[in-house]
């Protein structure tokens, strides 16, 4: 999403490579094109004005020190005040209330409430072992309520029913009524949304508000939205009192203006980032570390939890010895590695994550979609276990066979069991302890099959 804005401000910083200290009108230059930078990327012009401001007057009375460029010293500014932007630090839900603690969710049609509950009520029950019941008060949209019931079949929540022909506050107390007497911890309620604000939305909303008396009042906006997020933001948190927002679709491809903008406007702390429609994405908001991102320096820290919350411990440290010792590393354990990278978000995520620099050696990399992973999975699965660890039995004969019970074509067979090679190489010159050599080998040959 930011991917424009990284490569605006980098060059900012570039300019002032060969500057020998920061000065009033160096500054200038540098703030004239931050400021093109965040206002391509539809960050609202009241925002932009303060931020500009602020890094001026910081940025003015920062005193390089001999082992900093201006350039960096620069960076250290914009980092800060980007992370002032945004919120300073991560704000936990807050659940310290008589059980159930009740979070209701507020925000426009298609902004991803209902989703976004289901995500919600995922991440309560694994990490932090809540017994959570969603119930929606959607009443105008007919297929609202079948949604979240179906939303929560897949993540194994419990599910209060209601029809369109009942009231939403009528709804909700029935629900809160129902959680207390079956002793959950969390009520999470997805409310109606609308195409655009409206009065009747509003009173509908703070009527619910005032008969749930919610400890949490989550506001989930698109990321993608641009400027219309500034003013929804502002007429919910004038209406409701917000305790949060919900930022969905974080990694679209619009230009992230919403991400900069809704803290501001709003007040209220970004709790979450919704990233991807799978109903694992959703993250806690780092201030500090979307940040980072931005600036191109990574966010290496949300890559190590993605690995440790995917990754398999006993498996990890099994592979670990077949790259030491550089033998063993067959198809069974490619395999594995693509699956694990697919719930890890695939080749984009990880790349997104990692510091510019490193980014740039994979830019190559093919993307592994499903389709992708299918395709492997299935030409990997006809193989016999003794043609897994021996690839080099692989004749034409036993390429055909493979084929035939995968539903692919020889050629793809090929094209796997080189992609295949290519890595074994890799694992070998990791277990040389050639590192820089293989983040070269690494460019275009992340496994993939295009």
């Amino acid at each position: 999403m930011f991917d424009n804005l990284t490569g605006r401000l980098s060059k900012v910083i570039k300019t002032l490579r060969g500057e020998a200290r920061l000065t009033e009108e160096n500054i200038g230059e540098a703030l004239r094109e931050v400021r093109m930078a965040l206002l391509e990327a539809d960050v609202a012009l009241p925002v932009v004005r303060d931020f500009i401001a602020r890094i001026r007057e910081k940025a003015l009375g920062q005193e390089v020190m001999g082992s900093l460029t201006p350039g960096q010293a620069v960076v250290g500014v914009v980092h800060r005040e980007l992370v002032a932007l945004m919120g300073e630090k991560n704000d936990d839900l807050n659940l310290a209330t008589t059980p159930p603690a009740v979070i209701l969710m507020a925000g426009l049609q298609g902004s991803g409430k209902t989703t976004t509950s289901g995500k919600l009520a995922k991440w309560l029950a694994e990490n932090r072992k809540k017994k959570v019941l969603l119930v929606s008060c959607d009443i105008y949209r007919p297929a609202a309520i079948d949604q979240l019931k179906m939303v929560a079949i897949q993540i194994g929540a419990d599910f209060f029913p209601s029809t369109g022909d009942q009231k939403p506050v009528a709804i909700a107390e029935a629900a809160l009524d129902f959680a207390r007497r079956h002793y959950h911890d969390v009520l999470i309620v997805d409310t109606a949304g609308r195409l655009a604000i409206d009065e009747q939305m509003m009173n509908e909303i703070r009527e619910l508000h005032a008969a749930l008396k919610p400890i949490e009042t989550l506001f989930v906006v698109d990321s993608m939205q641009g400027q219309d997020a500034v003013n929804v933001a502002k007429a919910f948190s004038e209406a409701l009192p917000l305790t949060g927002v919900v930022l969905t679709k974080l990694d679209g491809d619009a230009r992230g203006g919403a991400a900069l903008s809704v803290r501001h406007v709003t007040g209220k702390p970004i709790k979450f980032a919704g990233v991807g429609e799978k109903l694992t994405g959703l993250e806690p908001f780092h201030p500090d570390r979307m940040a980072s991102r931005i600036l191109g320096m990574g966010d290496v820290l949300s890559l190590i939890e993605d690995v440790q919350k995917t990754v398999d411990i006993a498996d990890a440290e099994k592979l670990a010895k077949k790259f030491k010792s550089g033998k063993g590393f067959d198809l069974e354990d490619f395999k594995q590695q693509i699956v694990q990278m697919k719930k890890m978000g695939g080749v984009s995520a990880l790349m997104d994550k990692l510091p510019g620099n490193l980014a740039q050696m994979a830019q190559g990399a093919p993307q592994v979609d499903d389709k992708s992973i299918r395709r492997i999975e299935g030409i990997i699965n006809s193989m016999t276990p003794k043609e897994r660890t021996y690839p080099d039995l692989l004749k034409a004969s036993r390429k055909r066979r493979i084929a035939a019970g995968a539903g692919a074509t020889v050629q793809e067979v090929n094209q796997l069991l080189k992609q295949f090679e290519q890595t074994q190489k890799m694992m070998k010159m990791m277990a040389k302890g050639g590192m820089q050599k293989m983040m070269r080998g690494l460019k275009g040959r992340i496994p993939g099959l295009r």
